[in-house]
């Protein structure tokens, strides 16, 4: 079952490196897709195996979404804030 997408403020309030299942929800796919992905390499970006776990590179999977190439001023991320928790208000 694919989860709700990350919210815009989300996405800016991430760590250096995800976990797999908050990599998925930012990709709007599910857990055993993303495995899935990883398993036959192609996951949409690099991927770190940690022992048994998998951690995701924010910035290349920012990347991997196009979010990188989006100008990003600080007015901007503000209003973006604002407006993405006046909606997950109204939800």
């Amino acid at each position: 079952m694919i989860k709700t997408p990350l919210t815009f403020a989300e996405a800016f309030d991430l760590p250096l490196t995800l976990d797999l299942p908050t990599a998925a929800k930012a990709l709007g796919i599910c857990r055993a897709t993303a495995y899935r992905l990883i398993h036959t390499d192609a996951f949409p970006c690099s991927v770190l195996r940690i022992g048994r776990h998998y951690r995701i590179p924010t910035a290349l999977l920012m990347e991997a979404l196009g979010l990188e190439q989006v100008p990003v001023h600080a007015e901007h991320i503000k209003s973006g804030i604002h407006h993405a928790r006046e909606y997950e208000e109204v939800r």
